[in-house]
């Protein structure tokens, strides 16, 4: 049995013991792999790179959210002035010990200025990411209302703070959406801090579960899906959902082609 392939103490630099081995397999992944060693240590490098990924994740969840800022940008989207519900949470340090609390509002009385009855509703949440819904929540909200091109109504949209996903149930039931959508900041990880999720529920009402839900993704360009893309699988999702009657396990998604013989033998 080999033994595994490591540099040697003698050899401070921690450089490559195979030299562009591992340098396509990087193309492909931001996780950390074949990390050059010193001894039986990573290199000081990669240590404080690790380091500082770790405390950009922590900031991503204990930063709160712009909420100013972030209603500028999405008035300037078209969509009306938004209105602004928070969680029962009374603070980031609550919401992370209480998820029960992100689950609930506050209060939704900030509602009572919308329109009722509209095919979509659309909420902005902080979630466990604020630095993710300010960097990306404006730009693919409109990217969401390009690829509407009108389509179906949308309610002004929403933005929720000190949120989980849940939360969106009641607002969509307060406002009688047909079609949920809740963006929420995701849980950051030590190679993305700023991704975006959007979580698409047909009829919502409160006590739904995960089950009754579809998600989209890694939203974070130019790193991970982009805002036109992750639009482009929502419509699909959108058009499904409504079609069905209903989102979930039950709902697929059936934007991207089929694979051919050739493609899908290749996956088998």
């Amino acid at each position: 049995m080999s033994e595994p392939l490591a540099t040697t103490p003698s050899d401070p630099t921690g450089t490559d013991p195979v030299p562009g081995f591992w340098d396509p397999l990087r193309t492909t992944t931001p996780s950390r792999i074949g990390l050059n060693r010193t001894g039986d240590a990573v290199t000081t490098r990669h240590l404080l790179e690790f380091r500082a990924a770790h405390a950009a994740a922590r900031d991503a969840v204990h930063e709160p959210l712009d909420v100013p800022g972030l209603a500028a940008a999405v008035t300037a989207v078209g969509l009306g002035e938004p209105a602004v519900v928070t969680s029962r949470a009374a603070g980031r340090s609550e919401y992370l010990r209480r998820p029960d609390f992100g689950r609930r509002p506050a209060s939704l009385e900030p509602l009572d200025p919308l329109p009722r009855g509209r095919d979509i509703g659309i909420v902005l949440a902080d979630g466990l990411s604020a630095r993710a819904m300010a960097e990306h929540g404006a730009p693919l909200l409109q990217a969401l209302v390009d690829a509407f091109a009108g389509r179906w109504s949308v309610a002004p949209p929403v933005i929720a703070t000190q949120a989980r996903v849940a939360l969106g149930d009641h607002i969509g039931t307060a406002l009688g959406v047909g079609t949920l959508l809740v963006i929420i900041g995701e849980r950051p990880g030590l190679s993305v801090a700023d991704s975006l999720g959007i979580y698409l529920t047909q009829a919502p009402r409160v006590g739904l579960t995960d089950a009754d839900r579809n998600c989209i993704s890694n939203i974070h360009p130019p790193g991970g899906l982009g805002y036109a893309e992750a639009a482009r699988v929502t419509v699909g999702l959108v058009e499904g959902a409504r079609a069905l009657g209903r989102s979930g396990v039950t709902l697929k998604d059936t934007s991207r082609p089929a694979l051919d013989g050739n493609a899908r033998s290749a996956l088998d």
